[in-house]
């Protein structure tokens, strides 16, 4: 296989981007994520990638439940203050205003468009990504016409 083609190949593949979070034993992990999709119906299931050597999925697998913040394709800054190390500072994480999600606790951010948490419900490590199946368990919605953050949108590539 040729390398650059496959690369081609994969970075069209599209993607959003989502700030995910976890709380576990008063730790918080956030990290900005474009590897999830749903898929179930019936019960709601998420699949989420998460670097295997990050402090997200491990705190995801202590904690068994995860949020999801989706973010508005206006908030590219938040995303990128996302992909540094999770920071608590006077009540905000990475700079950002949140509070604990109603189902798990983990972290929900106060000025993303929606959100949903999800419980851990299987995991499968392989490569350097672990691939988190939850069930979802709460929702919200501040801006149900806000249109959605895409990779594309930004330049930026991850994958291939």
């Amino acid at each position: 296989m040729d390398p650059a083609v496959k690369r081609q190949a994969l970075r069209l593949l599209t993607y959003g981007l989502y700030v995910v979070t976890a709380r576990a034993d008063g730790e918080l992990a956030a990290g900005t994520v474009n590897w999830l999709t749903q898929c179930s119906f019936a019960p709601p299931l998420v699949a989420v990638g998460v670097k295997e050597d990050s402090h997200l999925g491990p705190l995801i697998s202590r904690a068994g439940a995860f949020a999801v913040n989706i973010l508005g394709a206006d908030q590219r800054g938040l995303a990128q203050d996302f992909f540094r190390p999770t920071r608590l500072e006077d009540g905000r994480l990475n700079g950002h205003a949140f509070a604990p999600g109603p189902a798990t606790g983990a972290p929900v951010l106060e000025e993303v468009p929606a959100w949903f948490e999800a419980r851990v419900v299987e995991t499968v490590r392989r490569g350097d990504h672990v691939l988190v199946v939850g069930e979802v368990v709460e929702a919200g919605v501040r801006d149900g016409s806000a249109r959605p953050l895409e990779m594309w949108d930004t330049g930026w590539f991850y994958g291939g």
